[in-house]
Formats: C-alpha cells, structure tokens, sequence
C-alpha cells in the first residue's frame, strides 16, 4: 500500500474549489496561544510550516511572532501565497517558499519550530511522516503537530456525510498515546499530546451538499456548543482536534 493517501491531482482539485483564500489572518487564529507560548519559551527566531499552502500559519508566524518563516509544500500556487501576503500586509518576500516533495527532499537547514496542521493524517505510515517532520528540527527545537480527531463525533459526520474526504484520511494515526510512542522512539522529549478544542463540526464545500445535510450538521453544531459551553473539557468523543509538542534533544 502507498504511504500516500492523496496525490498531487487530488490537492490541485481541492484548492480549486477554494475561494477567498486570501483571508486576513487574526492574532487569535486557531493554536494561537500553544504557539506563542512555543516561541517566547524557547527563544524560537525560525520556523517552517510543511504542507501549509496556502501559508495561513506561515503567515501568523511572521506577522504577529515576527519570526523568519519557510513554507513547504507539494503544491504552491505563487498568485494565491503572494495575495495572502498582501491582505495580510505582508511582503511578496516575506515568507520563503519550497514546492518540492517531502519524500524526495533533504532539508537544507533546520529550523528552531517545524509545524504541521492537518498533515501527517494523509499518510499511513504515521512514523514515518513524523520522522521526516524530525529531520527538519534544529537540536533544542520544537516539534508541533496538529491533526483532525475523526475518532470524535466529527469523524462520523465526515464519514456518513462526506465519505470521499473522509476516505482520504489515516483514522488510526489520530491516537495521542501512538504520536507520543513515536516522538520518544525518536528520542524527542514529549512536552504534550491531546485531544484539543471543546468541539466543532466541518464539511469540506459545504454549500454542495443537500439541504438536509446542512441543516443537520448546523443542528448538531449549535447542540454540541451548547453541551460542551456547560461540560467544558477536551475529550476523545467530542474534540475536534490532537495537538502535539515536542522538543528535540
């Protein structure tokens, strides 16, 4: 079996159906705290984001950690990086761009943070991806990761309402206790791996579904908010995400 789930016809399509794209990125934006915590702890004055296109996260970095950042991916678009910069009041040269695959690529330099969001579940060999995250990580730098729990009711949404994306997506690598067995065979130090987030429902291209799939996603949405603003805490059956941080030794 290939260790891809998804080819490059699949991410050319996928962004394809994007629009607005070009978004302005707030200083809020999803792990901000987790992430600014990882660079004022760790004195971290370079990063790169693998698989981040169209560069949300590369984009934050700079604009608000005001770090030396690199993008990495498969596939990058320069029309739809460069006007992501723009709105976000950023330089053209700003961010450094590598389009190359992972698999086939030595890193050049290594990084003080190397992150992913929403990477690694597109390949069945789980260490494996992370390992090629590792190679990229300076000695003393961090390691953070974050994936869709498609374990959680989420998950079987995704699965009973969008099956194809579901498909496309490594269920088993979406296990806290797998990631951390894989940072520490690799000799990384685990600062925490979790489910994260109260809960959150998504369909990819919602608006091409059937009326009656949206109105039942936004009932189980507006549900699971109410449920979890009384039972506030992170939980395998409802969080919407796994985060990971580690450290290199």
């Amino acid at each position: 079996m290939s260790n891809l789930l998804t080819d490059r016809d699949f991410w050319v399509k996928y962004w394809e159906s994007k629009t607005d794209l070009s978004v302005v990125i707030p200083e809020t934006y999803l792990f901000h705290r987790q992430l600014a915590d990882i660079v004022k702890n760790n004195n971290v004055k370079t990063a790169i984001e693998l698989g981040g296109f169209p560069g949300y996260y590369a984009v934050f970095l700079k604009k608000y950690l005001k770090l030396d950042v690199t993008l990495l991916d498969y596939f990058v678009h320069p029309p739809i990086t460069e006007q992501l910069l723009e709105t976000n009041n950023l330089a053209k040269d700003d961010i450094h761009i590598i389009e190359t695959d992972l698999f086939n690529y030595t890193p050049a330099q290594q990084y003080d943070l190397v992150l992913s969001c929403g990477l690694i579940e597109h390949f069945n060999d789980t260490a494996d991806i992370i390992n090629r995250h590792i190679a990229f990580v300076k000695p003393g730098g961090s390691l953070f990761i974050t994936l869709p729990n498609f374990k959680a009711l989420n998950g079987w949404f995704q699965k009973n309402f969008d099956k194809e994306n579901y498909d496309k997506h490594n269920i088993d690598c979406m296990d806290p206790a797998l990631l951390e067995k894989i940072c520490a065979a690799a000799g990384l130090e685990v600062i925490q791996s979790r489910y994260f987030g109260r809960f959150s429902l998504w369909l990819e291209n919602e608006q091409q579904k059937s009326l009656p799939v949206r109105l039942l996603k936004k009932t189980m949405w507006l549900m699971g908010k109410l449920f979890t603003k009384v039972f506030a805490f992170d939980s395998k059956q409802l969080s919407p995400y796994i985060l990971l941080e580690a450290k290199k030794k």
